[in-house]
């Protein structure tokens, strides 16, 4: 973790003594740092980075003595100075693992899919939508591959051992295990709610 935590102070130092990064205010550096975070993130989950930059560069530029296109191109030198990869570089290796995984057939697909009906059930109880979002994280990061292939992977292996439909089964878990969980808190906050008011009635207008 340490290690981690100094390489990302170096690359972020180096990044605001490159070419693009000295031309910027403190403001805009560390913006336009944390965009790209962001819009890496994006391409870890879908495998695309388009319009998530288009929408940034306009909001990056709006406040900015320049337009959208040159806040665009901030964007994406930061992104590089932080990565050591271009926007484009990362997309396409993550695309090119993703696409052989599916080829290979991923032998832990289904071991990732039965991890969702115990997340649901147990502990700390989540909704299907969480659980699965996890599954597909843990696999994605695994593999080198998008979040979103690695969950199309688990529903595909999970149809194809089970025979049934993941999302289904999993939201049958979710009526089972979550939803009583959750009801039972949401009765509980709202009782909490009243006795609030009731109190505050009783204790009248402060002066």
């Amino acid at each position: 973790m340490t290690d981690k935590i100094t390489e990302l102070r170096e690359r972020k130092a180096e990044a605001r003594q490159s070419f693009t990064g000295r031309r910027l205010t403190n403001g805009q550096f560390e913006e336009a740092w944390a965009v790209a975070g962001v819009i890496r993130r994006e391409i870890a989950k879908s495998g695309s980075f388009v319009e998530k930059l288009t929408d940034y560069a306009h909001a990056y530029a709006r406040s900015e003595r320049f337009d959208a296109s040159r806040g665009e191109i901030i964007l994406r030198d930061i992104f590089t100075a932080r990565y050591g990869e271009t926007m484009n570089q990362i997309r396409e290796g993550l695309l090119e693992r993703t696409t052989a995984l599916k080829e290979a057939g991923p032998k832990d697909a289904l071991d990732h899919a039965r991890l969702i009906g115990p997340m649901i059930r147990e502990g700390e109880t989540m909704p299907f939508y969480q659980a699965y979002d996890r599954a597909g994280v843990r696999m994605a990061r695994q593999h080198g591959i998008t979040e979103t292939g690695a969950r199309e992977m688990m529903k595909t292996a999970y149809a194809a051992a089970i025979g049934r439909d993941l999302y289904t089964d999993g939201k049958a878990i979710e009526a089972q295990h979550h939803h009583p969980v959750r009801d039972a808190e949401r009765a509980a906050r709202k009782a909490e709610r009243q006795v609030e008011r009731r109190s505050h009635a009783q204790a009248g207008p402060q002066m």
